[in-house]
C-alpha cells in the first residue's frame, strides 16, 4: 500500500462512484477508473484486502490497496453482494425469477474473487446477506435451509454437503470470528416453548457449547466481539403485550462460548435498546438503551455496569478501532448530537452537531469521524463531513444524490497508537456556514411559562430529576409553584395536596383501606429507619434515600391519624 494513501475511502452516488484518499489529501485517487454506467452497490471485505462493485452489466473485483482489477464477473443485474472475511471469495444476489418448469432460478452465486470463476449456485427468495457465511480463515462455510443449517470445506462449496447441524425450527444462525469458529444458531418460541440460541463449535454438533432460553423473542440480532469468545443476542417482539411501545419489546443476553456463563443483561431504563457494540479487546461493551432521552452505560465481560454515560437523547454508540475514544451520538429523528468520550479517563472530549446525519463511522486510523447524510433517507444537503477527534470538522464535500460512503478497513497495527487525544490539525475544506460547527451550540434553556419569564426560579429537565433520584447529579431543589395554590400557611392542607393524610381523609376510608394503608405506612417507616442505620453508619446516601428520611414525621403523623380511628 502507498504511504501517500494511508487511508481511503469509497463513495457512490446517482453520478458517480469513485476512491478517494483520506487524511491529508482527500481527493480521488489516481488510476482508479471509474465505472461509466451507474453502479448499484460497492463493498470493501472484511479486513480490506478486496474491494468490489457491482453495475447493471458486470461485477469487477479490485486488489484495494492497490485498485489493480483482478477480475471482472459478467453477470447481470446483481443486487447486493458480499465478501469473504478475507476477501478470497464473493455472494452476489439477483431478484428470483420463475423457470419454465415452475421452479426457482438459481439467483444467490459464489464465486472465486481472485480467478472470477463460479464455484456455486443456490436458489434464495430473499435478500439475507448473512443467509451465506464463512468462517474467519475461511476453511469453512456455511448455509441454511429449512430445518438445518449446512457446513462445507469453502472450496468445495456447493458440491456434496460435508456436515450439516439439524434443528427443527432454527431461523437464523451466526458464525463466530475468531481462531476457532462456533455457529450460534436461534429457534424462536414455538408451541408454548421458550426461544433458544445455542453455540456448537464447528464441525462437532453432537453436543451444545453454550444454551439460553428465554421468552419475547420474535427475532434476534447476535453481536460477536472480535475474539469470538462472547456473544451479545438482541432479542425482540413484534408487539408490546404491555402497550408500551409501538416497536416491540426489547431484551439483551450475554453468553459466553465456553458455556460457563450467561446471563440477561440488567438494563435500568424502561425501553427499546438503540444501539451495542463490543469494545476492540473483546472485554467490554457499550449499550443505548430506554425510551427518550436514553440512557448509555458501559459494562465489563461479566455484563456488570462500570460507568454511565448520562442520560440524553442518543441511539448510536461505537468506539474507535483503538479503542481511545468513544462516540455516542443521536441520529436520524434525533438532532445528530455526538459526544466524544475519551476510555481511559472517561471524560467527555467534546460535543458537536452534525444534523441530519444518516451514516457515521471512524477511520482506520481513529483520528477521524466521518458522517453522510444519504438518499433516500434526505434527499437534500447530501453530502460527507469529516471530523477530528476533537470534535473539529476538518473537511465536508457536498454529493448530490449520495447513496452509499465508506472506509476501506485496515489493520490497527498500521496506524501508531494515540495515547492522548491530539490537537486538530487546520481544516482543509469547509463551508462558511460551518467554520463554528465544531462549536457546541448554546442551549436555549427549558420553556418557562410567562409567570416564571424574568424571575430567579430554576428550572429542572426530566433527565435532571432522574439523574437526582437515581444519585448521580446534584438534587433538585426548590417546590414547583402554581398560581393562585396555597403559599404553605395551611400545612395541613399541603400536607393533603401532595399525598398525606389528614382527619377528614381518613374518616372515608372503610376499615379494610384502613388496614392495608397502615400497612403501607409501616412499611415506609421500616425503610426510613434502615436508611438512619446507614447513615449513622457512616454511608452516603443518594437523593432518593435523603428524600425518603425527610418524610419521617408525616409518615409518622398518618400512622397516628389512621392508629386512632382502628
Amino acid at each position: 500500500m502507498s504511504s501517500t494513501h494511508p487511508t481511503q475511502f469509497s463513495y457512490r452516488s446517482q453520478k458517480e462512484l469513485t476512491v478517494w484518499s483520506g487524511y491529508p489529501d482527500y481527493k480521488p485517487i489516481k488510476g482508479f477508473e471509474k465505472p461509466e454506467t451507474t453502479t448499484r452497490t460497492f463493498q470493501y471485505s472484511k479486513y480490506g484486502h478486496t474491494y468490489a462493485y457491482a453495475t447493471n452489466e458486470s461485477v469487477k473485483v479490485f486488489d484495494a490497496a492497490t485498485l489493480a482489477q483482478r477480475c471482472e464477473i459478467k453477470q447481470a443485474n446483481v443486487v447486493d453482494l458480499w465478501f469473504s472475511p478475507q476477501g478470497s471469495y464473493l455472494a452476489t444476489w439477483q431478484r428470483p425469477t420463475k423457470l419454465e418448469d415452475g421452479s426457482g432460478s438459481r439467483n444467490l452465486l459464489i464465486w472465486d474473487a481472485i480467478k472470477g470463476e463460479q464455484i456455486a449456485e443456490f436458489s434464495q427468495k430473499q435478500l439475507n446477506n448473512w443467509n451465506f457465511q464463512w468462517t474467519d480463515d475461511e476453511k469453512y462455510c456455511a448455509r441454511m435451509v429449512t430445518g438445518e443449517v449446512q457446513f462445507w470445506e469453502s472450496k468445495n462449496a456447493g458440491k456434496a454437503v460435508w456436515a450439516r447441524l439439524k434443528l427443527e425450527g432454527v431461523a437464523k444462525f451466526s458464525l463466530s470470528p475468531g481462531k476457532a469458529p462456533a455457529v450460534a444458531v436461534f429457534i424462536p418460541e414455538r408451541k408454548g416453548a421458550p426461544a433458544i440460541v445455542r453455540m456448537y463449535s464447528i464441525p462437532n454438533f453432537n453436543q451444545a457449547l453454550s444454551n439460553k432460553t428465554f421468552y419475547k423473542a420474535d427475532s434476534v440480532q447476535m453481536f460477536w466481539n472480535d475474539l469470538g469468545t462472547n456473544l451479545l443476542v438482541l432479542t425482540q417482539t413484534d408487539v408490546d403485550k404491555t402497550g408500551k411501545s409501538y416497536y416491540g419489546e426489547t431484551n439483551l443476553y450475554y453468553l459466553a462460548v465456553a458455556g460457563n456463563f450467561d446471563c440477561r443483561v440488567p438494563l435500568d431504563k424502561e425501553g427499546a435498546v438503540h444501539d451495542v457494540t463490543w469494545g476492540p479487546d473483546s472485554k467490554e461493551f457499550v449499550v443505548v438503551y430506554g425510551s427518550m432521552p436514553a440512557k448509555t452505560t458501559l459494562f465489563d465481560h461479566r455484563a456488570n455496569a462500570i460507568f454511565s454515560f448520562g442520560i440524553d437523547p442518543r441511539n448510536f454508540v461505537r468506539y474507535n478501532p483503538q479503542g481511545a475514544i468513544i462516540a455516542v451520538a443521536g441520529f436520524g429523528n434525533l438532532n445528530g448530537t455526538i459526544d466524544l468520550w475519551d476510555r481511559k479517563t472517561l471524560k467527555k472530549i467534546n460535543t458537536f452537531n452534525a444534523p441530519n446525519a444518516s451514516h457515521c463511522e471512524w477511520s482506520p486510523c481513529g483520528r477521524f469521524l466521518m458522517t453522510a447524510t444519504l438518499t433516500p433517507r434526505l434527499r437534500v444537503d447530501n453530502g460527507f463531513k469529516m471530523w477530528h477527534h476533537s470534535g473539529s470538522l476538518i473537511y465536508e464535500e457536498n454529493v448530490d444524490e449520495l447513496f452509499q460512503v465508506g472506509w476501506r478497513p485496515q489493520s490497527v497495527k498500521e496506524f501508531p497508537t494515540m495515547r492522548t487525544p491530539s490537537p486538530p490539525p487546520r481544516p482543509i475544506k469547509v463551508n462558511a456556514t460551518n467554520k463554528t460547527a465544531s462549536v457546541s451550540p448554546k442551549p436555549a434553556g427549558a420553556y418557562r411559562p410567562p409567570h416564571l419569564r424574568g424571575t430567579n426560579t430554576g428550572t429542572t429537565t426530566l433527565s435532571q430529576r432522574e439523574a437526582a433520584l437515581s444519585g448521580r447529579g446534584p438534587p433538585v431543589t426548590g417546590q414547583r409553584k402554581v398560581p393562585g395554590a396555597p403559599t404553605g400557611k395551611n400545612k395541613a392542607n399541603n400536607s393533603a395536596a401532595n399525598g398525606g393524610l389528614t382527619k377528614s381523609t381518613v374518616d372515608n376510608l372503610t376499615p379494610e383501606e384502613k388496614q392495608k394503608k397502615l400497612r403501607n405506612l409501616e412499611k415506609k417507616l421500616r425503610q426510613i429507619s434502615e436508611i438512619r442505620d446507614k447513615q449513622s453508619r457512616g454511608q452516603k446516601l443518594d437523593a432518593a434515600q435523603l428524600q425518603k428520611l425527610s418524610t419521617e414525621a408525616s409518615v409518622m403523623r398518618e400512622i397516628a391519624a389512621i392508629r386512632e380511628q382502628l
